[in-house]
C-alpha cells in the first residue's frame, strides 16, 4: 500500500565536510532538527551546523526510499557532481565505479 504525500530525499553537508543523506516528509522541520541537535546519537549531532546541498521531492515513499538508498551508495565526487547537475560527470563516475568493481560487472552479466 503506497500513500501519496510529499517526501524529500536530501543531502546535507556537515560542518566537518561530510555528507549525510536522508529522507523525510517535512524538509524544513528535519533540517531544523539536524541543526538543533535533537538526537545526541545521530550522525549529524557532533557535526553541526549542517547545510542543505541537495533535495528532490517524491509523491511515493517507496520511490523516495529507493533514491535515498542509491545516493547513500554514491561516493563524494558523484554527489558533488549531482549538486552541480553535472550529468556527464555522474555517468563517467558510474562507469569508473563499474570498472573498479569487476565482481559487480561479472555478477550483472551472469544474471543475464
Amino acid at each position: 500500500m503506497s500513500r501519496d504525500h510529499r517526501y524529500f530525499v536530501y543531502i546535507v553537508e556537515c560542518a566537518d565536510g561530510l555528507y549525510y543523506t536522508g529522507v523525510t516528509n517535512n524538509l524544513d522541520k528535519r533540517l531544523h532538527e539536524h541543526n538543533e541537535g535533537v538526537d545526541p546519537k545521530s550522525f549529524t549531532y557532533r557535526r553541526r551546523p549542517v547545510k542543505l546541498r541537495y533535495w528532490l521531492e517524491f509523491q511515493d515513499v517507496n520511490q523516495a526510499i529507493e533514491w535515498e538508498k542509491q545516493l547513500k551508495g554514491w561516493g563524494r565526487k558523484k554527489k558533488e557532481a549531482l549538486f552541480n547537475e553535472d550529468w556527464e560527470k555522474i555517468k563517467l563516475l558510474a562507469k569508473s565505479s563499474m570498472r573498479s568493481h569487476p565482481s559487480t560487472v561479472r555478477s550483472l552479466s551472469d544474471s543475464a
